[in-house]
């Protein structure tokens, strides 16, 4: 197994300390699919990183929370292989979220990483079918993954829940959204190049 989490554009020092929850997040999702880890790059990134692979990938010129690239997809036995790709953040889209739902940007980033993790062993939410599968896989990965989570909060440089008031409902992911993208089609070369993915393991 081998999960790289590359910071673009993060202190390192915060970096080292969300890699290990980060990793167990990615874990959990695979291993409740079924699953076997190949190298997954969790990448740390902003609105400018997303928004060009938006465009590059997806001809969708606009930022998204969390685009994915699964390299192994289009193969016929995808299902039984170790699933591998890169699942792209942005951490802009985690503090405006995080402030829509009025939750920590800790929860927000471990939600959005679930749902990246679910994207790269091929879950999609297109129809409402697929929402509801996809919603019921990230609600239970949030709630086995408490103490990630909870080690996410910890490792933040500041407290990040800004408000008392009660936390908004999300809905489910439209089929079509208007500013988040999900999935990208897999590209014949890797998107995102960090010298550190050569670092295995970390």
């Amino acid at each position: 197994m081998s999960i790289v989490l590359t910071p673009l554009f993060m202190r390192r020092a915060l970096a080292a300390r969300l890699r290990a929850p980060l990793r167990a997040l990615v874990t959990l999702v695979l291993r409740r699919l079924g699953r076997r880890t190949g190298e997954i790059a969790v990448v740390l990134a902003d609105d400018a990183t997303t928004r060009a692979l938006n465009r590059d990938w997806r001809g969708m010129d606009h930022a998204t929370d969390v685009i994915t690239f699964a390299y192994d997809e289009h193969e016929a036995d995808a299902d039984t292989r170790a699933v591998t790709g890169d699942l792209v953040v942005s951490m802009d889209r985690v503090r405006v979220q995080a402030k829509r739902w009025k939750v920590s940007e800790g929860e927000e980033l471990a939600r959005l990483v679930i749902h990246g993790a679910l994207h790269l062993c091929g879950h999609d939410h297109m129809k409402a079918a697929e929402r509801r599968v996809m919603r019921a896989y990230e609600d239970a990965a949030m709630s086995e993954g408490a103490a990630a989570i909870a080690a996410l909060e910890k490792a933040w440089p500041k407290p990040s829940r800004t408000t008392p008031a009660p936390r908004a409902t999300r809905p489910a992911r439209p089929a079509k959204p208007a500013g988040p993208a999900r999935r990208a089609k897999s590209p014949s070369r890797r998107p995102v190049v960090a010298k550190s993915r050569a670092r295995k393991g970390h």
